[in-house]
């Protein structure tokens, strides 16, 4: 991991945030993040699917107990606004995006950072890996291409 992240907490949802920002995730460009996505949740042991529009749903099952619960449907989107500083060569299809921690900030040298849906995605993975969370049944929705249109959303 980044060193500009390894010490931020909650420690997992910056460790899911850094394997992000090492996945080239453009709008039109985000199968290398769906099948990222696939994979967690399958080696998690969980139902990971995907659908025609390419978003990518995995499912928890409720926590003993908590069956009866009404189900909890966490959404943000894969994709990212691919914007960098003019005198940069960054290659949103190709290269991972930089981080660096600047004071209290998080940023990324030379791009747009990624965390405009990036951090909700790592907060909705650091959720379902969490072993000691009490929930009922739980369901996150990976959608594609919100940024140009809201494609996985409709």
């Amino acid at each position: 991991m980044s060193t500009a992240l390894r010490d931020l907490e909650p420690r997992a949802l910056w460790r899911h945030f850094h394997a992000l920002t090492r996945i080239p995730r453009p709008s039109r460009h985000e199968q290398r993040i769906r099948s990222f996505l696939l994979a967690f949740g399958r080696e998690a042991g969980l139902e990971a699917l995907t659908d025609e529009a390419g978003n990518v749903l995995i499912r928890k099952p409720p926590t003993p107990g908590m069956a009866e619960r009404a189900p909890v449907v966490v959404q943000g989107h894969m994709d990212m606004v691919p914007q960098a500083n003019a005198d940069s060569p960054h290659d949103f299809t190709r290269d991972p995006i930089e981080t660096l921690v600047d004071g209290e900030w998080v940023r990324a040298r030379g791009t747009t950072l990624g965390a405009d849906n990036g951090i909700g995605v790592a907060a909705m993975m650091a959720l379902i890996s969490e072993p000691d969370l009490r929930h009922g049944p739980l369901e996150t929705l990976f959608t594609s291409n919100e940024e140009v249109g809201m494609d996985g959303a409709f």
